[in-house]
């Protein structure tokens, strides 16, 4: 049979020498390379004793936020539950009634609001989309959970603490990318 092209090259097989039938430079050549990645810079980190930077792109858990009188920014207008290509958030509106202007901002408020962290693609659509700033996406990482049950977050879980009654915690919270309180 004829070859397609003239870059065909005979293979010969000559015997080995004494030296190469040892193997013993092939081992010095590895071990040589094992031993420089030693003195080289550690690429992981001790993870709890120790935190990667994040980059700024980095989008984590979801965050309802307040306001600085520690009042919840969420109207409960659904642009978020709108915006949302992969439809995790669900809401209900309710409506503010007689003593409780200290807890709600407007008149309208988020009885219900839950996200389901398991079709959450964390592509920050609902943050964009928000027109009072009342969520946005933090830079803490979604914790393991061993039940599907634990991935919905309600209300409770995405709130912020109150910045009048625990404000270490609410400064921690927030954290470097948080939107500025209006």
């Amino acid at each position: 049979m004829q070859p397609l092209t003239k870059k065909v090259k005979q293979v010969e097989r000559k015997p080995m020498t004494f030296l190469e039938r040892l193997y013993l430079p092939e081992i010095f050549k590895g071990m040589a390379i094992t031993f420089s990645h030693i003195f080289k810079k550690v690429p992981t980190v001790s993870y709890p004793e120790q935190t990667r930077p994040f980059a700024k792109v980095f989008r984590g858990l979801h965050v309802l936020n307040r306001d600085e009188e520690g009042r919840e920014k969420c109207t409960a207008c659904g642009l978020c539950a709108l915006a949302c290509p992969a439809e995790a958030i669900t809401m209900e509106a309710a409506e503010r009634v007689r003593g409780e202007e200290n807890l709600y901002r407007e008149e309208r408020y988020a009885a219900k609001y839950e996200i389901n962290m398991l079709r959450c693609i964390f592509c920050g659509l609902c943050e964009e989309a928000c027109p009072k700033d009342a969520i946005y996406l933090s830079e803490t990482f979604a914790p393991a959970n061993y039940q599907r049950k634990g991935f919905i977050y309600g209300k409770e879980d995405l709130l912020i603490p109150n910045p009048l009654t625990q404000p270490e915690e609410y400064e921690k919270a927030k954290g470097e990318r948080a939107p500025a309180t209006q």
